[in-house]
């Protein structure tokens, strides 16, 4: 009995632990994005308002039954965004409407036909229709933008067209189910687009300026925890900062970004976005820092995954000017992350682009003049004795043992600058792609003539390091 009390109390310990971790989870993911409890309060009252037409005898009358449609309607076409909102409602709306159209007009056909054929003309129809519909489903442009509307399509067509047999008028019953569809079309846009809208484009634009903001602070810290300045040799996974990690947020946005794109077309001009806003082009800013970000999670195993000694004075001497290139690039991102968040042209990324060149240009030098200092293998002369032997050899093992280890203790130095110097070459895409972003978005210039003029003036006073 005591065995059997024992295992209950730990059984109601065991639910109530797990039911207050979840009420946790829940809570706090409420907390960190309040707008989804906000667009659970919208959908309640989207249904609550739709619900109302129940209760309005003169509206219920007309429609019966058909009212639940409208209900219906607010369930599935309802989304968080307003751009995922509007595509569902616009494929709806014209998928009921037409599919409506033309199973009337089908039945007509069917009917003028005699009621022994009618059968068979609507069976053929149904499957005619439903044949080209999901072949139409295929083609990649229609599955991308009216997916949703063709599988609308093929249920009423499919609903209005066999109901004909057990309806007097089906007209009628067409007319007051394209009437509700209607009435929870209207009450969805207005719910989403006039109370707390979340645009699907507004999500897009500032995921971008935080993807670029997180790549450049990953950077950065890979380069501050690959060079501590405590000097300290502590493990590489210990002192690894948070911030080194940020680079994972921008390899896994990549179906948020194409979502987010997709939906943004269907939106009407909102805020700072006109009509026709070239949301497409936010997705090949995403490609070029996914394709910088690869090559910074190489830098992470680099510098996490190191258990060669490296060389002191190698490390002393491509210290500084590691650091300053990965300063020089993250200044660079940092600088394109503000100019898409504010939607202003950067009069100084030109600027700082070449001083990113100069710091390379640098690195390459001082890893050049480091590799001269490397020893190469020389044959010594052969001993009297050793001539007539056949596997004698002019090298000696120890000569090579002699080479071998500073060529191996030097190699992940020489690993991580040949992947700084990849990154900064990749980092040049990104701004080709936010520069195109600029030009297509028309991004508003920031400044002065005055502050242009500085600009231009530091431009020709920078020389490229060679040159100097």
């Amino acid at each position: 009995m005591a065995g059997a009390w024992g295992r209950l109390v730990e059984f109601g310990v065991e639910v109530r632990s797990k039911v207050l971790a979840f009420a946790e989870k829940f809570w706090r993911m409420g907390a960190d994005d309040p707008r989804k409890v906000i667009h659970g309060v919208k959908v309640g009252v989207a249904l609550s308002l739709v619900s109302l037409f129940y209760y309005i005898r003169p509206i219920n009358d007309k429609f019966g039954r058909n009212t639940m449609w409208a209900v219906m309607t607010v369930v599935v076409v309802f989304e968080y965004t307003v751009g995922g909102c509007l595509y569902k409602v616009i494929n709806r709306g014209i998928a009921t409407l037409s599919g409506g159209s033309l199973a009337l007009a089908a039945h007509w056909m069917a009917a003028k036909s005699g009621p022994k054929a009618e059968p068979v003309i609507l069976s053929a129809l149904v499957f005619l229709f439903a044949l080209a519909a999901t072949f139409f489903r295929f083609m990649p442009t229609v599955k991308a933008r009216f997916d949703y509307g063709i599988t609308i399509f093929i249920l009423t067509f499919s609903l209005v067209a066999l109901s004909g047999s057990h309806v007097d008028d089906l007209t009628n019953l067409t007319v007051e189910r394209i009437s509700t569809v209607g009435i929870g079309i209207a009450t969805t846009v207005c719910v989403c687009i006039f109370v707390c809208p979340v645009w699907s484009g507004q999500e897009l634009h500032f995921l971008i300026s935080r993807n670029l903001e997180k790549l450049a602070e990953s950077l950065e810290g890979l380069v501050e925890d690959y060079f501590p300045i405590n000097g300290d040799s502590m493990d590489r996974a210990e002192i690894a900062s948070k911030r080194s990690h940020s680079y994972k947020c921008v390899l896994d946005s990549k179906s948020s970004e194409d979502s987010w794109a997709s939906l943004a077309r269907w939106e009407p001009a909102h805020g700072w976005f006109k009509f026709g806003h070239p949301w497409q082009q936010y997705s090949m800013v995403g490609v070029a820092m996914r394709h910088c970000a690869y090559c910074v999670e190489t830098l992470h195993g680099c510098v996490n995954s190191e258990t060669i000694k490296r060389p002191e004075f190698w490390e002393k001497h491509l210290r500084d000017v590691c650091m300053k290139l990965s300063s020089d690039s993250s200044k660079v991102l940092k600088e394109l992350s503000s100019s898409v968040k504010t939607m202003k042209k950067s009069p100084s990324v030109n600027l700082l682009v070449l001083e990113m060149k100069n710091s390379v240009e640098e690195l390459r030098i001082s890893l050049s003049l480091l590799t001269e200092q490397l020893p190469f293998i020389q044959t010594r002369p052969a001993k009297s004795s050793e001539l007539g032997n056949e596997n004698s050899s002019f090298i000696d093992d120890r000569d090579v043992a002699v080479v071998l280890m500073p060529l191996t203790e030097a190699m992940a130095l020489v690993t991580m600058t040949a992947l700084l110097i990849e990154i900064s070459t990749r980092i040049e895409g990104v701004v080709e792609a936010v520069a195109t972003v600029a030009e297509l978005a028309c991004f508003k210039p920031i400044g002065n003539d005055e502050s242009r003029s500085k600009v231009q003036a530091g431009e020709q006073e920078l020389k490229p390091f060679h040159q100097v």
